[in-house]
């Protein structure tokens, strides 16, 4: 899996620099960030899901970079007590994208899909809107995989009470489930849509 997105990482960096020095300095930075111990499941796991699917629903030329790039960054800077994560992994995307030399307004555009995965509110651009979709496509993957990912976000909030956490949780899972749709796009309503519905009522029925 490690193998899996390094590889993907050095493919899509090599299109933008032959310093393959910095490549690799910036892949130990995302790989030390992803696998520290308190990443449950915030971690190279879940970008390679993301990038799995994002391959299997990708759009056609640079965009796919874009996503990508996002993909990598989005949950570069994590911690469960800050509520600014987006926003500093936004700003830590800007600084090394720029030193791989990547075009200023692809940089800002990767800033702004980081920074919507923070409130997941559907925009009116579909790779943005395939970004929110693929981070939380876990929420429609089968039960093995879903409860692993509900265990994992449970460690990665440890310092809360069961009290404190179930409460919370049950705001975000019951959030989910009041939208119209979890999902934005329309590939991932018909396919993903259902199995979510069926996971987060799971788990509310179990938190209960």
């Amino acid at each position: 899996m490690e193998a899996f997105v390094k590889s993907a990482w050095d493919t899509l960096c090599r299109r933008y620099s032959t310093d393959e020095a910095l490549i690799g300095q910036l892949w130990e930075e995302l790989e030390k960030a992803y696998t520290a111990k308190d990443r449950h499941y915030h971690n190279l796991e879940h970008i390679a899901y993301m990038l799995e699917l994002g391959d299997r629903y990708k759009v056609d030329g640079s965009a796919f970079d874009l996503l990508l790039f996002a993909i990598f960054f989005h949950d570069v800077v994590y911690e469960a007590t800050r509520s600014d994560n987006e926003e500093q992994s936004a700003t830590l995307a800007q600084v090394r994208l720029n030193r791989l030399g990547i075009p200023e307004h692809t940089i800002l555009k990767v800033k702004e899909m980081i920074i919507a995965t923070k409130s997941h509110q559907a925009t009116e651009d579909l790779l943005t809107n395939l970004l929110l979709d693929l981070d939380l496509a876990i929420l429609g993957s089968d039960k093995e995989r879903y409860d692993k990912y509900s265990q994992g976000v449970r460690k990665e909030y440890s310092m809360y009470p069961d009290l404190v956490y179930k409460s919370g949780r049950r705001k975000v899972l019951q959030h989910f489930l009041s939208q119209k749709h979890i999902y934005k796009t329309a590939v991932f309503q018909e396919e993903f849509e259902s199995y979510a519905k069926a996971n987060l009522n799971r788990e509310l029925a179990e938190l209960n």
